[in-house]
């Protein structure tokens, strides 16, 4: 019984992993022997060793790239966690139309991020847009929202939480109704405040899912391309470069794609080196 279970569980499984094989897999695969190559995609691919990963320490844009990439994962994650924590406690509450709220609030999560990309470049056109519309009617002259290489990475910053700030959203809601009520009943009776009780049952109650919130904007920083391409493809300059943006114009816009295949196996090796280290200083925070 338990072994036809299993073959028709398989089965189920079958197209998931056919498609996981072809178009995820497969490609992975193939693009880790590639960033072995010299490839231009014209000429037929001349095996390099190991020069193109070297190359990876020297050039000055794969470091920038970085570094963006990083700053923007500082600039998301303090908001995405807080922010989301609390309207997820406020829709948590006994209230008319939470229902609808937490519909709105997950609403930017499945919009196409291309498109969230769009709208929000016409909101923060220079000219045209209704950002600098309202704050040219309030007397200011404007913010170069997209042109300054100092505000650009913070406009796009709001973009990326405005995104996920509803789906983590649902993350930590759905842990504020795991934590047992027993919990709070008893606190309130030996008089603990609001504050106590949050600080000391509610906030300890949600590491893990804080600890999910934390991986899954890392890992959203690190694979963000659809905002950048759409809104600023970068610039200006190079204020905006992520890793997954400099991949995209090194391999099909400089059809470079054997450096481009080891810019993209160096973003798998830092992603999972920093989820280790992340989950290695959770565990060390747990044990203390």
């Amino acid at each position: 019984m338990k072994r036809k279970q299993g073959r028709i569980a398989a089965l189920f499984l079958l197209p998931y992993m056919i498609i996981f094989i072809i178009f995820r897999l497969g490609p992975s695969i193939a693009g880790l022997f590639i960033g072995f190559m010299d490839w231009n995609l014209a000429g037929i691919p001349e095996f390099a060793g190991l020069d193109n990963f070297k190359r990876l320490f020297t050039d000055e844009y794969f470091m920038i790239a970085l570094w963006n990439t990083f700053k923007f994962f500082l600039l998301t994650l303090p908001p995405l966690i807080i922010l989301s924590l609390l309207l997820a406690i406020l829709l948590n509450q006994k209230m008319r139309f939470k229902s609808v709220g937490r519909v709105v609030s997950i609403i930017p999560y499945v919009l196409i991020p291309a498109v969230v990309g769009i709208m929000w470049s016409w909101m923060y056109d220079n000219n045209f847009g209704i950002l600098n519309y309202y704050l040219k009617k309030l007397g200011s002259q404007g913010v170069p929202w997209l042109t300054d290489e100092n505000i650009a990475i913070i406009s796009i910053s709001i973009v990326v939480i405005w995104t996920y700030l509803g789906y983590n959203m649902v993350l930590f809601l759905a842990g504020l109704q795991g934590i047992p009520r027993d919990l709070y009943e008893a606190a309130e009776m030996d008089g603990a405040t609001r504050i106590q009780i949050f600080f000391r049952i509610t906030c300890p109650m949600l590491k893990p899912v804080a600890s999910m919130v934390i991986t899954l904007t890392l890992v959203n920083t690190v694979q963000l391309f659809d905002q950048i391409y759409t809104m600023t493809a970068g610039g200006p300059g190079t204020s905006t470069l992520t890793m997954v943006q400099y991949l995209y114009t090194t391999a099909f816009q400089n059809y470079d794609l054997g450096y481009g295949s080891a810019i993209e196996v160096a973003i798998l090796v830092i992603l999972i080196l920093l989820i280790g280290i992340q989950n290695k200083i959770l565990k060390n925070n747990d044990g203390d």
